[in-house]
């Protein structure tokens, strides 16, 4: 009896291959092509939803250049007191 019989495994087989990427050796106007394929009512929300992750790094990014108050780094430990 062998030891992997034990434990129920059993050696997998190569069956199921990958599926290979449809996008593979596309060129930008192929993939382009593939846009055709959203349906209409998608891209109202498509657009809203860029718009709203683009305001959202450009807040963030404003945020962190243009605030004097925010600690960049930790304080050094002469500046603590103790």
């Amino acid at each position: 009896m062998h030891p992997t019989r034990v434990f129920g495994m059993r050696p997998t087989l190569a069956r199921f291959a990958a599926p290979k990427e449809d996008q593979s050796a596309h060129t930008v106007s192929q993939r382009l092509r593939l846009l055709k394929r959203i349906p209409p009512e998608l891209i109202p929300l498509g657009i809203v939803l860029s718009v709203a992750v683009s305001a959202g790094i450009y807040s963030s990014i404003h945020k962190l250049m243009t605030d004097k108050t925010l600690r960049l780094s930790r304080n050094k430990p002469e500046d603590r007191g103790h």
